[in-house]
């Protein structure tokens, strides 16, 4: 017989994923009021290094590893995601309608200038409703935000700034929010905010 074929071992899961796929929920082992978006590389660097998850509660985490700190629309977003976890279509859907709503505040065609940009209106709300996903206070960013070495967001607006129809623009913000989802699932990773050592997950 011939000799058995020695099989990489899968890398054990972190005990602090609340949820892997298709994006990855973590939780923070600091106090914070915010989510923390961390390139995934980086996050398991650090986590490695700092001794996370075994991690005694309370001991300072020390420097975080590059990252951004969502707040404001973006933080309002990240809620709603997180609120979706799992549940991948329901949470492409979602960022298909982040892209919507970041269309109608940026107006990033001329064809949103005119009487069309209601169409624009009616499609965002009656995705929110559906998805009970909503925003509040003045909005100026609600796109998550990607390094650009992974995703050019000047590309990603020229696109839609060509497109000649509202049924052409849908198609471009559709194919490129599933483009970001899809890179923030494999390259990112996002800590859930924590506050105060009652706090439990």
């Amino acid at each position: 017989m011939g000799e058995l074929i020695q099989l990489p071992l899968k890398a054990p899961a972190r005990r602090n994923v609340l949820v892997a796929k298709p994006w990855e929920f973590r939780k923070a082992h600091w106090e914070s009021s915010h989510f923390v978006q961390v390139l995934r590389e980086a996050a398991d660097r650090w986590e490695d290094e700092l001794g996370v998850p075994d991690l005694a509660e309370g001991r300072s985490v020390g420097e975080l590893p590059p990252h951004f700190t969502l707040k404001g629309g973006v933080g309002y977003t990240i809620r709603g995601m997180c609120g979706l976890r799992g549940e991948e279509e329901k949470m492409r859907e979602a960022y298909y309608l982040v892209g919507l709503l970041d269309c109608l505040i940026n107006q990033v065609n001329p064809i949103l200038r005119t009487d069309i940009l209601r169409d624009l209106y009616r499609k965002v709300f009656e995705l929110k409703d559906l998805l009970q996903f909503h925003w509040y206070g003045p909005l100026d960013q609600v796109l998550l935000p990607i390094d650009r070495a992974l995703h050019d967001a000047s590309v990603y607006r020229a696109v839609l700034n060509r497109a000649a129809t509202m049924k052409e623009l849908y198609q471009r913000i559709r194919e490129g929010t599933d483009t970001m989802f899809d890179i923030l699932g494999r390259r990112y990773v996002f800590y859930c905010p924590r506050v105060g050592p009652m706090h439990h997950e």
